[in-house]
């Protein structure tokens, strides 16, 4: 059923799902238009009873709050081949509240089936690459990878973690979400890992030899012991070899603090490990980034904040018919100027 295209209300007659599927949406029914509110297949039916479908429509579509733009790539895929002008900012490009990021042209009954995918594309994608730009913003010229997909529903995770490296995290711990993005996954060991081995030196002396030649030797200190006492075993024990601890100490225990990383990198350097770097992970946001950092902290790994960020509404208004200004009570009729738009198809 995922191939049939959904083109009137109608066709729900016939339309059955498979009851042992994800419930996910699948590329296919994305595409097909099946993951739209019921009502845009209803004003096409009262459209082409009226035959007033193929009338040609000017839309815009502007955001409640200002952001980091990003889903806009999926967008063209989505609308690619059709007989429209799609005009629009790029993928990363900074909007204000209000601004037009995006503009339609064509046949209404050419798109309109895919507003509701549209807008929750960018409102989704545009909610988290804005918030890993915060977190950006607060890290400075320090790494941020993006740890988040454990946090929202498979289906989604991939654009999540592509989104939050829009927005301007350096990597993403998701295979899918860094690969879409053009990188290569980025990730150390879960506490698992330690709690099977039983000993972190253990675990850190078989990392570099189980994994391939480049890969970073970065190393969890705060499975078993002393987050300190750790970072120095493991630092003996892999001299030489060690780019990084990661400290992720849980909230049971306080999780990582200014104070907790200032004694780590204090002991490091003392014992002369002053080269290793220090990873800090869990619960982080803008606000506890920039007090790490200024502590001493070099990489952050974040997830809920980006994985939990509020999308940002994305409204599209019709504002020409067959050139003539129109629009809803409360707007203006007319496509407002939009200088930073530059023609996407």
């Amino acid at each position: 059923m995922a191939e049939r295209k959904l083109t009137s209300v109608w066709d729900l007659r016939d339309y059955r799902v498979d009851e042992n599927r994800l419930f996910s949406a699948t590329h296919a029914e994305i595409l097909n238009g099946w993951t739209t509110d019921v009502y845009f297949a209803k004003s096409l039916d009262v459209l082409r009873h009226l035959r007033l479908e193929k009338q040609t429509v000017a839309a815009e579509v502007f955001a409640n709050r200002a952001g980091i733009l990003c889903g806009i790539e999926e967008i063209l895929r989505l609308l690619a081949g059709r007989p429209l002008e799609v005009w629009g900012l790029a993928e990363g490009d900074r909007f204000g509240e209000k601004e037009v990021v995006l503009q339609v042209r064509g046949p209404y009954a050419e798109f309109g089936i895919y507003e509701t995918a549209l807008l929750g594309i960018l409102a989704s994608s545009s909610g988290w690459a804005t918030a890993a730009a915060e977190c950006k913003e607060a890290a400075g010229a320090r790494p941020v990878i993006s740890f988040g997909a454990r946090h929202v529903h498979p289906a989604v995770a991939p654009v999540m973690e592509r989104a939050a490296i829009v927005g301007g995290a350096d990597g993403a711990s998701c295979v899918l979400g860094a690969k879409l993005a053009g990188r290569e996954p980025v990730g150390t060991l879960p506490h698992a890992c330690f709690l099977l081995v039983g000993d972190t030196v253990e675990v850190a002396r078989a990392y570099p030899e189980a994994m391939p030649p480049d890969t970073p030797v970065i190393i969890l200190v705060d499975t078993f012991k002393d987050e300190v006492e750790e970072a120095l075993r493991v630092a003996r024990a892999v001299e030489g070899r060690l780019s990084a601890v990661r400290l992720d100490t849980p909230a049971e225990r306080g999780q990582v603090t200014p104070a907790l990383v200032r004694e780590v990198r204090g002991h490091l350097e003392i014992a002369g490990f002053s080269d290793v770097r220090i990873v800090v992970s869990g619960g982080l946001d803008p606000a506890r980034i920039s007090e790490l950092a200024a502590a001493g902290a070099d990489v952050f790994g974040v997830g809920s904040y980006i994985a939990a960020a509020a999308p940002i509404d994305m409204t599209m208004d019709i504002k020409e018919i067959e050139e003539r200004p129109v629009a809803k009570r409360g707007r203006i009729p007319g496509l407002r100027p939009a200088p930073r738009l530059k023609r996407l198809l």
